[in-house]
């Protein structure tokens, strides 16, 4: 087995983020649940857009979220994902690039669909409530998972989100197998409790026969194993995956490995954005992991990742972003 080129590779949709602060009552408008990823239609999008103020627009995905922060945490970091060649699409690509990723995905060329787009309402708590048009980046298939490139990452990290579609489930199970023919690992994000109650069957075949990285939070992991017991739904977890990583919030981190579980615990910060917690959190641990760092150390780099980006608005890192793995 060759040595790996990228420490980590991400896939997932490829979204470009729209951030503004919202009342609970323009939310409760608007019948979407807090803190929910609600997907809409260009139409829905439009009109979602022209009862807010827009304060950031950025390059977002979850996936493209944890591959930035963990990029600038010091790890070797490539990225698939679908974007059209429209100006969004061509500006996110340019964004890739300045964030020094590996991004061989070719933006398509005369698309009938637009590059995604993600609206996201902050209320004053902090908490963010997401409403998505996928555009493009939901037509993610086989053909577009770039084989030499997950051949040459340590770990490949997929994004639950994308798994909506039958092709880009077909998508994850050949990057997996891809993974483990080259010797490396293979890492999923659950993402969202509605996502994996759409594909509920199907995500439990691929942590159990794919998945050796486990990523979820309370909320998703108890979702997959179809519980109320969080200390049920992590046993489970554990026997399915060989590492299981579970957020808690304020109540930390749960990893899980080799029969032993671990604790812990984050430090309390002033919340100003939950946008991106997750995923930063996910680049922490697997930056560190990258560095041979213990999976205490990880998960203590998560925590200071996440609590680094939920001090301010959106899900990426500002310049003054000084964490190191």
């Amino acid at each position: 087995m060759t040595a790996p080129t990228l420490d980590l590779l991400c896939i997932g949709n490829a979204i470009v983020d729209i951030l503004a602060s919202v009342s609970h009552e323009t939310l409760n408008a608007l019948g979407s649940p807090l803190g929910s990823m609600t997907l809409i239609d260009a139409d829905q999008a439009a009109s979602i857009k022209a009862q807010i103020t827009p304060e950031q627009v950025m390059g977002g995905g979850s996936a493209a979220n944890t591959a930035v922060v963990a990029a600038r945490l010091g790890a070797r970091v490539g990225y698939l994902g679908k974007v059209a060649s429209d100006e969004v699409g061509l500006g996110y690509a340019k964004d890739l690039a300045a964030q020094k990723l590996f991004y061989p995905s070719a933006p398509v060329q005369n698309a009938d669909r637009p590059t995604a787009r993600c609206i996201i309402l902050v209320t004053p708590d902090g908490q963010r409530t997401m409403h998505t048009y996928l555009g493009i980046c939901t037509e993610f298939g086989p053909e577009d998972v770039d084989q030499s490139a997950v051949a040459a990452a340590a770990v490949t990290y997929m994004e639950g989100y994308l798994f909506d579609k039958d092709r880009a489930q077909s998508a994850f199970i050949l990057a997996a197998e891809t993974a483990h023919k080259a010797g490396r690992r293979v890492a999923l994000t659950l993402s969202d409790t509605f996502c994996v109650a759409r594909h509920h069957a199907a995500f439990r075949a691929l942590v159990a026969g794919h998945i050796d990285i486990l990523f979820a939070n309370e909320a998703e992991i108890c979702a997959l194993y179809e519980t109320e017991d969080f200390d049920a739904a992590a046993a489970q977890a554990g026997r399915d995956a060989a590492l299981v990583v579970l957020t808690r919030s304020e109540k930390g981190a749960v990893i899980l490995s080799d029969g032993q579980k671990l604790v812990v615990p984050t430090q309390e910060v002033k919340v100003v954005d939950t946008t991106g917690a997750g995923d930063a959190f996910a680049a922490g641990f697997l930056a560190g992991l990258a560095k041979g760092r213990s999976l205490e150390a990880c998960g203590q780099l998560g925590n200071e990742a996440a609590g680094a980006i939920i001090t301010r608005m959106g899900a990426r890192p500002a310049a003054d972003f000084a964490l190191r793995a």
